[in-house]
């Protein structure tokens, strides 16, 4: 996850997404259910391309901004310096971040964020927002993963307070063999998909042998990639020239990409540091949409300006 310095209705809605336990408001505090809440403020500051458009994810049919709010940054044992904001700060955050326009919330079990999202968005129509969470197969001093898949997912829908997942990944592969090694998990997550209550699978990866089996996996629909202009020093799983054609043979199957690490997990500090990330992901096509883990307002602001100027390059 990336920290700062470093649906609109589709085919899949004739079903209840989002049942929001306590009615959402009515009136000026509520988001309109069409594309058209989606555009206040800086995100559309100017025509073109631009952080707050609604792109589709590779071929899971799912439309979502194309800037993600990470929820993560120094996240483990459930909690995150997201979650460590408190509830106030968060709720700032998240609302700051959806007038303007960005729809699309990065979360996992990892972070502790879910009930944070969750509080952030009373009040909000959530037909329009995009969840994305993922399951930690290990088990670990805070965490007795179940082997599977349904207990997890069945445990964030409570949490988020939601009827779907839209997308679920199986977090941090380290190893190309993670298909065997979570089989279990990959076969629950296709059920899970198959009665609606997931509509999109797949991995983050942190290793790129895990990367490659990913591209090529009949299984994945979407893939969370380290990608930036630097490489492996700026945590990236191999060399840019190693990892480029990797992500483009995936989009080039089908699969979403949706990249993290753009500012190098804090490492690329310098405004033009990241702004020179920000250009090469996007000039180069790599990727439908981003997740940075902005923790203030001036951040989502700043990060969402310097998308706009990429995006326009």
């Amino acid at each position: 996850m990336d920290q700062h310095l470093s649906h609109p209705t589709d085919s899949h809605s004739n079903y209840s997404r989002r049942r929001f336990i306590g009615a959402a408001l009515a009136g000026a505090g509520a988001l309109a259910a069409k594309p058209e809440w989606l555009g206040g403020g800086l995100a559309r500051a100017h025509c073109g391309k631009c952080a707050a458009d609604i792109v589709t994810l590779g071929k899971t049919g799912i439309k979502t901004s194309r800037l993600a709010q990470g929820t993560g940054w120094n996240g483990s044992g459930r909690s995150s310096a997201h979650t460590r904001l408190g509830e106030k700060a968060f709720d700032t955050l998240i609302r700051h971040g959806l007038d303007q326009g960005m729809c699309f919330m990065d979360m996992a079990d990892l972070y502790g964020s879910h009930r944070y999202v969750r509080h952030a968005l009373e009040g909000r129509k959530r037909d329009n927002i995009t969840m994305l969470s993922k399951i930690w197969p290990r088990t670990e001093y805070w965490n007795s993963a179940s082997g599977g898949a349904k207990a997890e997912v069945d445990r964030f829908r409570r949490e988020i307070k939601t009827d779907v997942i839209d997308i679920c990944l199986i977090h941090c592969m380290t190893k190309p063999d993670w298909p065997q090694q979570y089989k279990r998990i990959c076969d629950e997550l296709s059920e899970m998909k198959d009665k609606k209550a997931v509509r999109a699978v797949g991995v983050s990866c942190h290793n790129f042998e895990a990367l490659k089996v990913a591209a090529a996996s009949s299984w994945v629909d979407v893939i969370l990639a380290r990608i930036n202009n630097v490489g492996r020093s700026a945590a990236m799983d191999a060399s840019v020239e190693e990892v480029v054609p990797v992500l483009k043979q995936a989009r080039a199957n089908g699969k979403a990409i949706v990249g993290m690490k753009i500012f190098g997990g804090g490492k690329l500090t310098a405004p033009e540091q990241r702004d020179a990330s920000m250009k090469f992901v996007f000039e180069s096509d790599l990727v439908d949409a981003v997740t940075i883990g902005m923790l203030s307002p001036d951040e989502i602001d700043d990060t969402i300006t310097r998308m706009n100027k990429a995006l326009k390059a």
